[in-house]
């Protein structure tokens, strides 16, 4: 193993001997933690994902939100799904299909989903891994949840294309949006029935279904969860990222730059940012409160007013969870931005400035850093309501942590080592059409 001890930020040249303070430094990922899925299975989530006839316009795709052009991101702050025209920072709202608000939260990134220690998901870890119920799984759906997803990460996929404002559109714009209205998720006439129907209707994908899956043996037999098992299984292969000049250094396949090597001593040393962003893929998949800004429309309840995000209180409905988020994982952190639940800052090193002492930076915040697309709502109310942003500060139970402006670079200069030129090339790629025939998003 080749490593260079540092101390003081010298390099002292001496091999062999770990990092000075990172003994808590994680093992590397390992190829039998990752879900393996058939090559053909793979191609056909490929096009699946790409493929807006998922959505209720048929003008939204599951990678309109998370591209490869932005990190498995979108490249804003908050994105707007139906009733957006563009990609990324372009996305603009469509005058003719207006939509009725931003979708509340950052869009997460897709790395390493297929990775076995990933049991729970989105910011609020609405859905996890939960043995003690029939499907295996917990979810807001509860009593509605289908059999046959394969994996919590197929799972997850159920939840945009019945959001109003990512996937379906609103009200009686079409079918699905129709059925989510009404209630109807599941059954004969449900949203998810009405989804695979289209599919089920493209021969090209009929084919495909019926080649690789042995339940399936004519068009009428393909269900959402076919749909969505494809999805996942392309995500899990696409999206693993484990070759990145830190892994390198774990293995004992390299090192890093003398300022990667210092942010690593501080990141898994004295800054104490390893406490919530452990493991191999630096996140504890725990929910914590750590004061982040609060902007667009929140999460509530059609009978709530609030603009307010409580994050995972909305799941538990315990106090102590207010404002407290899932700890997100960093691979390919330098190119996800922005950061934040709320996609509340626009940098790295400015997101790590607030977050290591966040009740003095909430009232310094700068909101001219946010990336929205322009759309005539109310984004601040929660920022501009000095009891609303005291509730966010009182929920933060950490101290402080001392961060010189030289420890901050150092820092960044670690996370940017979690950066996999492999993974971010990618393998299978933006296709150039699906077989819908719609649009394929891209920049």
């Amino acid at each position: 193993m080749q490593r260079k001890w540092i101390l003081s930020g010298v390099i002292l040249g001496l091999w062999a001997v770990p990092v000075a303070g990172t003994s808590n430094l994680p093992s590397a990922p390992q190829d039998s933690d990752y879900a393996q899925h058939p090559d053909a299975l793979v191609a056909l989530g490929h096009q699946l994902f790409y493929d807006p006839i998922l959505s209720g316009n048929r003008e939204v795709a599951c990678a309109t939100c998370h591209h490869p052009a932005f990190g498995t991101s979108d490249g804003v702050s908050l994105g707007l799904g139906d009733g957006g025209v563009g990609l990324g920072p372009d996305r603009v709202a469509d005058p003719d299909n207006l939509p009725e608000q931003r979708i509340p939260r950052n869009s997460p990134a897709l790395w390493n989903l297929g990775h076995a220690e990933f049991t729970v998901m989105f910011h609020d870890g609405r859905i996890e891994v939960d043995p003690d119920r029939p499907s295996g799984l917990r979810t807001p759906l509860e009593d509605d949840m289908m059999a046959g997803f394969a994996s919590l990460l197929s799972a997850q996929n159920m939840f945009p294309v019945l959001s109003p404002d990512e996937m379906a559109g609103h009200y009686s714009e079409n079918e699905i949006a129709q059925a989510v209205r009404q209630g109807r998720i599941t059954g004969p006439g449900g949203a998810w029935d009405r989804i695979a129907a289209r599919v089920q209707a493209i021969p090209d994908y009929a084919d495909r279904f019926i080649a690789t899956h042995d339940h399936v043996s004519a068009a009428e037999e393909i269900a959402f969860t076919d749909i969505s098992n494809a999805i996942a299984a392309f995500v899990a292969v696409e999206f693993r990222s484990d070759t990145s000049p830190f892994d390198a250094y774990l293995r004992g396949q390299g090192d890093l730059p003398e300022e990667a090597a210092r942010g690593l001593e501080i990141f898994y040393g004295r800054g104490t940012c390893a406490t919530c962003h452990a493991g191999p893929f630096q996140t504890d998949h725990r929910f914590h409160a750590r004061g982040a800004p609060q902007l667009g429309p929140g999460k509530a309840a059609r009978f709530e007013t609030h603009r307010r995000d409580t994050g995972r209180k909305r799941v538990t409905g315990r106090a102590a969870d207010a404002y407290a988020f899932r700890t997100p994982s960093l691979r390919n952190v330098a190119h996800t931005a922005p950061y934040g639940h709320a996609g509340s800052h626009a940098t790295l090193a400015g997101f790590i400035r607030d977050h290591a002492d966040p009740v003095a930076a909430l009232p310094r915040y700068d909101r001219a850093q946010v990336v929205l697309p322009e759309l005539a709502v109310e984004d601040w109310a929660i920022m501009d309501d000095p009891d609303e942003v005291a509730a966010i500060a009182a929920a933060v139970a950490t101290q402080p942590i001392a961060l010189s402006e030289a420890d901050i670079a150092d820092l960044v200069a670690f996370l940017e080592s979690l950066s996999d030129p492999e993974a971010l090339s990618g393998r299978l790629g933006v296709p150039a059409t699906v077989p819908s025939g719609l649009p394929v998003p891209r920049p």
